[in-house]
Order: structure tokens, then C-alpha cells, then sequence
């Protein structure tokens, strides 16, 4: 059996039943790392000694019957935004070269107590700041449909390394669809919790009024408990979870207003969501249009106040298009800031009252399928473009402050994605688990 390629709670129960020995696996996951050819543009470096002692201590607690949790004993990937004591965290960055942290990311710390094994560190964006996945300063990870197209961003390595069967499934964080984008355009399922609910202590920020922490994996079960592992919680039961009577309101125009491609996919997606019981309602958000419309300067001000003088005291070691969207944020008036967040909190506390009868709000999770990479490297407009469509629709629940997870549609590089209310992850999770069924 292909263990490489299976989910990680398929494997932490292999483990449990004794069919899988953590230490083989995950020399099975190095060796296939290092001898993949895009290996290097997955991993920005693998760890191989802390992975094979953590392994090894999993095998022991299997042996003696004491194993942590379901997961103990899984070997995992890490966005190198997200500290390790003694290792290199460089956030995709050349600005960072060199920084290595003392101590682990709390999310990381939570994750070795539960007995997961630390594969190492995927690439990303350049500090996380587009959704397309083009880093020329380290490297740009290979989409798993076709290595001439963009992989998402940022979290580009983490869905790579999972994707092509080198980690059972990545961490990684999302500020306007990290995680969602990549997890989508590689055909994996992609989980942003609700701003808050998981530890930012010990990751490279971006903009820390946005970012959240969240798995990219093969199945809503594995995003439900890596969720509960890195948050030191109970994983909510997903068993009987259905779609009959089920409310979903289809969101205008970020449903209808895409190509052709995801556009089609996400109808069929829609139809077999109904087939199974789910009543489909379609409308606009007049708070999010507004939203969407007016507060992008509060992503970029808080990033080039956070990132400004870093920048600013060696900019040509950025990626010139990475290094102008920060700047866009150097102009944004201290006035206009609070007001526009005064005006977004309002905007929030509008939301509940437009979905109060719905379970979740679909929209499909890109607008557009992955760009050609070349194209995007050497046609500045192209990647503008591109990079605001590709984050259009991840950034609704970002800017809403909602938990939201992309479930892949069937048509490669295209995913649904189902909202929910803030703090309503573990329910949002039990109708990602149906909705998954569904679309099977």
C-alpha cells in the first residue's frame, strides 16, 4: 500500500494498528523528497534528524500502547513562516536570510506534544504577501496538475509538498486565501479557522489583524484534527454529519462573476451539494461588496508599517512586484486606517444579520485557474491583474473574519468553498465532511 499517498489520519491509524512504522515512513518521506526533481523548490529545508528522533519516540508509545492521539507518529510539513528552535525560518524571504529562532511556533510546539513528526520547512511567497505562488528569490513550487502553472500562494510549498506525496499534509497560514488558493489549485483541502482561534506566537507575521494559521491536506477529517492538535483542543465529532436541510446561499457576483472553467465546476459542485439534500438559495451581501470594495489599504498599511523599514533598508533584495505591493501601504493616512477599521467592524456586524438563515455561503474558491508561471514572471501587468482576481474571493472571509474551507470540485485546480460564521469552526468542519461526501 502507497502510505505516502494516503490521508494522515489513514496513517495515524495505520500506525495504531501496527501496518505502518513511523520511522520507515518518514525515511520514506525524506528519501522521496530529496530525490523528487522539484524537491528543492518544495522543501527550503528538510529536518532530516529532528524528523527520524520524533519518528522513532512515536514507534516507542505505538510499541508500548500509549500513543498520544490519532495522529501520532505522522510526518507533516511546515511553511517556513513558523519558528523552529535552531533552524533556519526566513518567511520566503531574503531579507530574513540567516534568522533562526530559538524556540518553536506555539502552533508547532501543541503539534509535537500530540506526537507529529516535523518534516521540515516548505517555501512560500516572499512573506506571504500574494496568492499566486511566484517567489524568483527562493523558489516557486510546482503545480501538481502542470508545472508551467502558478502553484497559489503563499502557502505554495506546503500544498506542494502534500500534493505530491512528500508530507501526509502541510501547515501553513492565510491572510487573504494562503492556504485556500494553493490548497484549491492543487486539488487538496484547504481549512482557514476563524481569526483568533489558533496561536500566532512564534510565526513571521504579515498582517497580524488577519492572519490565521490552517491546514492544507487530503480530507476534511485530517483538517478537523491537525485544527484541534495545533489549538490543544478535543477535534469535533464529524461522524452523521449531513447535507438534508442543510441552507446555503450561493454569494453574488463572486459565484457568477468568474471564468469559465471554475465557473463550471462550481455549478456541478452546487448540483451535487442539492442532490444530496442541501436547499440552494442564491444573493448578494451588500456589506461584503463594500467591504471588498473600499478596506484593501488596510491590508497593505498594516503590512508596510509591520515590514517598511526592513524593506526600506534593503529593497533590492525583494521581488520588485512583492516590494511595490508592500509600498502601496506607505501613503495610507493613521486617520483613514482607524476609520476604515471602524467602518469594517460595522460591516462585520452586518454580516450575521444577511446569513442568519444559512448553515454556510458558497462561492467558488478562485475566480480563475492557475496563470502560466513564465507569464506572470515577465509581464508586470499580468501579475497585478492576476494576483487581485486570484484573492478576490479567498479575501471575503478574511475581511468578514469567518472560518471558510476550499473542498476540491473534481475538475483539477478548482475548489467550492463553504463559510461560516466566526467561531463556528467545528460546525463549518461537520458540513465540510458532508459536503465532501457529497461531491465524492
Amino acid at each position: 500500500m502507497d502510505w505516502q499517498r494516503k490521508s494522515a489520519c489513514d496513517i495515524g491509524r495505520g500506525i495504531g494498528s501496527g501496518e505502518v512504522d513511523p520511522v520507515e515512513l518518514t525515511e520514506a518521506y525524506l528519501d522521496a523528497a530529496k530525490a523528487h526533481p522539484d524537491g528543492e523548490r518544495i522543501y527550503a529545508r528538510r529536518m532530516r534528524e529532528r524528523a527520524l528522533n520524533e519518528a522513532i519516540a512515536a514507534h516507542d508509545r505505538a510499541h508500548h500502547g500509549v500513543r498520544r492521539g490519532l495522529l501520532d507518529g505522522v510526518p507533516i510539513s511546515w511553511k517556513d513562516l513558523f519558528d523552529t528552535a535552531g533552524v533556519k525560518t526566513e518567511a520566503g524571504s531574503k531579507l530574513l536570510e540567516g534568522r533562526v529562532p530559538s524556540e518553536d511556533a506555539e502552533v508547532l510546539a501543541n503539534a509535537t506534544r500530540a506526537g507529529l513528526v516535523c518534516l521540515g520547512k516548505t517555501h512560500m511567497t516572499e512573506l506571504a504577501f500574494s496568492g499566486l505562488g511566484l517567489n524568483p528569490s527562493t523558489a516557486t513550487p510546482p503545480n501538481v496538475n502542470d508545472p508551467d502553472l502558478a502553484p497559489g500562494g503563499s502557502s505554495s510549498g506546503a500544498a506542494a509538498s502534500v500534493a505530491h506525496g512528500l508530507a501526509a499534509a502541510g501547515i501553513g497560514s492565510d491572510t487573504g486565501g494562503s492556504v485556500r488558493l494553493p490548497s484549491a489549485w492543487n486539488d487538496l483541502v484547504g481549512f482557514k479557522p476563524t481569526h483568533g482561534a489558533l496561536s500566532l506566537n512564534g510565526v513571521v507575521p504579515l498582517v497580524a489583524s488577519f492572519d490565521t494559521v490552517g491546514p492544507l491536506c487530503r480530507t476534511v477529517e485530517d483538517c478537523a484534527e491537525l485544527f484541534a492538535i495545533m489549538g490543544n483542543t478535543a477535534a469535533p465529532d464529524l461522524s452523521h454529519s449531513t447535507l438534508e436541510g442543510r441552507r446555503f446561499l450561493v454569494l453574488q457576483p463572486y459565484s457568477s462573476d468568474v471564468r469559465d472553467a471554475p465557473g463550471a465546476a462550481f455549478q456541478s459542485a452546487v448540483e451535487r451539494l442539492n442532490n444530496a439534500g442541501a436547499q440552494i438559495d442564491s444573493g448578494d451581501i451588500p456589506a461584503v461588496n463594500e467591504a471588498m470594495e473600499t478596506t484593501l489599504s488596510l491590508y497593505t498599511a498594516e503590512a508596510y508599517g509591520t515590514w517598511g523599514k526592513v524593506i526600506e533598508a534593503n529593497p533590492d533584495k525583494m521581488f520588485h512586484r512583492i516590494r511595490d505591493r508592500f509600498r502601496q501601504g506607505a501613503d495610507v493616512k493613521a486617520a483613514d486606517f482607524v476609520a476604515l477599521w471602524q467602518r469594517l467592524r460595522e460591516l462585520r456586524a452586518d454580516y450575521p444579520k444577511a446569513t442568519a438563515a444559512y448553515d454556510a455561503v458558497l462561492i467558488p474558491s478562485a475566480a480563475n485557474l492557475p496563470p502560466n508561471v513564465e507569464r506572470l514572471d515577465s509581464d508586470d501587468d499580468y501579475f497585478v491583474t492576476e494576483n487581485l482576481l486570484t484573492l478576490r474571493n479567498t479575501r471575503v472571509g478574511n475581511l468578514m473574519g469567518l472560518c471558510a474551507i476550499t473542498l476540491p470540485t473534481g475538475v483539477p485546480s478548482t475548489g467550492i468553498m463553504l463559510m461560516g460564521a466566526p467561531g463556528s469552526d467545528a460546525r463549518l468542519l461537520r458540513l465540510a465532511a458532508a459536503a465532501e461526501a457529497a461531491l465524492a
